[in-house]
């Protein structure tokens, strides 16, 4: 799936993959003198028995004929109580709103499952043929509409979900969706969803990214263990430590944020997607340790690398310029 655009401040967000009532009342009160008006209108018999062509007003056994819940008295065979009375409207609601995250966004018919990434299309190979077909649809119009439109592709991670909530793909994708919507709670749910099923943390760089935008840097931090870098590719360590370095900086420790940074390739002459958002990352950095000079030099060395306008670094350098030194 698609990358998410519309970058932080401090480098952009972590890239991803490419591609998770009541019933009526039982009876009316008695009548003055505690004679039951539900019969016939007969007086009871003074021995406490009801007269002929009068409806008794309780049963042999002493119990009532209806509940005031309006369910029946009698109790199930299997002696457990009935269950409370349901609202029909509710689950219709309930119902309605379930099916249409099932049926989820239409789906051109020029687009195919074939379209899917061939390991992802394995990783959907447990399903039954028409329903890994129809899951791997939707995924596919997850990575389409994931940068322009990443609220529809949402619903089409969802819509996924809904066919295959046991499948780890599926539930990267709808958190990679959910993040790119800003969802930040709901995208680390769904990322430690499939962290379980799958077992790894390629999305670690994402999941701290949502602790600290959740206001909790301690445990984006956390996310920086030998462990979790063991299983990154350079590229996913190098975007762990732009997050964490964030999350350092959030808690005030700008000068170890700055050395984590310099610990990556700043200088490197690649043009990998990674590259702006280090580079601004670093500028940004030291801006906040004081290092003015310094930061515009690598606000510049990032306008050189970023094409693609992936962050806003030619503004930065507009703000500083107009902005006196201290």
């Amino acid at each position: 799936m698609a990358e998410s655009r519309n970058p932080r401040r401090d480098g952009g967000k972590p890239a991803g993959r490419g591609a998770g009532s009541g019933g009526a009342r039982g009876g009316k009160p008695e009548s003055r003198g505690g004679r039951d008006q539900r019969g016939s209108g007969s007086p009871d018999r003074r021995d406490g028995k009801p007269a002929r062509g009068g409806k008794p007003d309780a049963r042999r056994d002493g119990k009532p004929d209806a509940r005031r819940d309006g369910r029946p008295a009698h109790p199930r065979r299997d002696g457990k109580a009935y269950d409370a009375p349901r609202n029909r409207r509710q689950e219709e609601g309930d119902r309605t709103a379930a099916q249409k995250i099932y049926d989820g966004p239409p789906i051109p018919d020029d687009v195919s499952a074939k379209d899917l990434d061939k390991h992802a299309r394995q990783a959907l190979q447990s399903l039954p043929e028409k329903l890994a077909d129809k899951v791997a649809r939707h995924l596919v119009m997850a990575g389409m509409l994931i940068a322009e439109d990443p609220e529809t592709a949402h619903r089409h991670a969802l819509a996924a979900r809904a066919r295959a909530t046991r499948t780890g793909l599926v539930r990267e994708a709808c958190g990679e969706t959910a993040y790119a919507c800003g969802k930040w709670a709901e995208a680390l749910s769904e990322f430690r969803a499939a962290r379980r099923m799958t077992g790894g943390y390629m999305y670690a760089p994402m999941m701290a990214d949502c602790e600290r935008a959740l206001k909790r840097p301690d445990k984006a931090i956390a996310y920086d263990t030998p462990e979790i870098r063991g299983q990154l590719d350079d590229a996913g360590q190098i975007e762990l430590s732009i997050v964490v370095a964030g999350a350092r900086r959030d808690q005030g420790q700008y000068d170890a944020a700055v050395r984590l940074l310099e610990t990556e390739p700043l200088h490197t002459k690649g043009r990998g997607d990674w590259v702006p958002r280090l580079r601004y990352a670093y500028a940004d950095a030291l801006l906040d340790a004081g290092r003015r000079d310094e930061a515009i030099e690598w606000f510049h060395r990032t306008v050189a690398v970023d094409g693609n306008k992936s962050t806003d670094a030619e503004e930065r350098l507009r703000e500083l310029d107009k902005r006196p030194q201290d």
